[in-house]
């Protein structure tokens, strides 16, 4: 992707996970980018990997849960940075817990970070972006916005309404005609620090879902997707099937993820006694990009489908129709023809 200047590009959360690889894949293409989460110490050691791939960083410790620290961001970035190009939204925390054992602070936190915060961002981006009717807003998405699983009730429902409000938005613009485009790009599960350091109330260290991709495939995705042609990107297979899948078999896969979704989310270790979360605040030490679910990730994303692809409608019936024999045999094996 060309570009006659280097783009200006802001990331929330790019202190580690999904942001950490980002705003390394933004530098190695010269960007100038603001860096925005909590983590002081992990923020400067992102910055240098952005001034080491060959890009200009701007540190802004922020919580994007307050829309007064955003908007003192953005007109920080645009006063020592300039115009911007690009708005990443990604900042999230979770909490792994049956519903009935969250507190009503918690939710509210889960809430205002992973959703709110998106809203936020998006304000302040849009401030800039319609006036110079140009920009590119990206929402970092995931499966869970279309398929909610258990144990993370308060994750699911801020995918859910991210995608709900940019829809929304998206009409407002194309109504005014406008240059700014928006783009979601919804992912799989991801081998990213989270794991050691959302809050839990599970008896065993949560985990990610397998299959597990490692977060510079989503970099790459969230660059490609930069340019704005797309209405939305979907990162990996179990994506699309989770998307797809459930428009077809929707109470097949209630049933399946009551019965699988729990154990799968949890590995073997019991959780420790006095495990440190970043609900609230954020947990010291510099955690990078990847977590410790590696060992099987998945580098490359053999599917990256957009909603602009000519023949999706084909295979997202096959796709629905394949989801829905498999749950048909995991769920009703008596039934199978012998």
């Amino acid at each position: 992707m060309a570009q006659s200047k280097p783009q200006i590009v802001v990331v929330t959360g790019a202190s580690a996970g999904v942001g950490r690889a980002t705003v390394r894949e933004f530098a190695r293409h010269g960007a100038k980018v603001a860096l925005l989460a909590r983590g002081t110490d992990r923020l400067a050691a992102a910055a240098n990997e952005v001034r080491a791939g060959g890009g200009i960083p701007l540190v802004i410790p922020t919580d994007v849960a307050s829309a007064d620290q955003v908007e003192s961001a953005a007109e920080k970035i645009e006063q020592e940075l300039g115009e911007i190009d690009v708005w990443i939204n990604n900042a999230m925390v979770t909490v792994f817990s049956p519903f009935v054992e969250m507190s009503a602070a918690e939710f509210q936190r889960v809430t205002e970070v992973t959703y709110l915060g998106f809203v936020y961002g998006t304000m302040s981006a849009l401030k800039r972006m319609i006036a110079r009717d140009r920009g590119c807003i990206i929402q970092v998405g995931s499966a869970l916005a279309y398929r909610s699983i258990p144990l993370q009730s308060a994750y699911c429902g801020a995918k859910h309404a991210i995608v709900g409000f940019t829809d929304s938005i998206r009409s407002e613009l194309i109504h005014n005609h406008s240059g700014v485009r928006m783009t979601i790009v919804h992912l799989p599960a991801m081998n990213t620090p989270q794991f050691d350091w959302c809050r839990t109330h599970l008896p065993r260290q949560p985990q990610p879902v397998p299959p597990i991709y490692e977060p510079e495939v989503a970099a790459r995705a969230i660059f490609e997707a930069s340019d704005g042609r797309r209405r939305e990107v979907f990162v990996g297979a179990p994506t699309v099937l989770a998307v797809e899948g459930t428009k077809f078999v929707p109470g097949m896969a209630d049933r399946y993820l009551a019965e699988k979704g729990f154990d799968s989310q949890m590995t073997t270790e019991p959780v420790t006694s006095g495990r440190a979360d970043n609900l609230f605040l954020p947990v010291p030490g510099d955690y990078a990009a990847r977590g410790r679910f590696g060992m099987n990730g998945n580098s490359v994303s053999e599917t990256a489908w957009t909603s602009s692809f000519p023949s999706r409608a084909i295979l997202a019936g096959a796709t629905g129709l394949g989801v829905a024999a498999y749950l048909a045999a995991r769920l009703f094996p008596k039934m199978r023809r012998a």
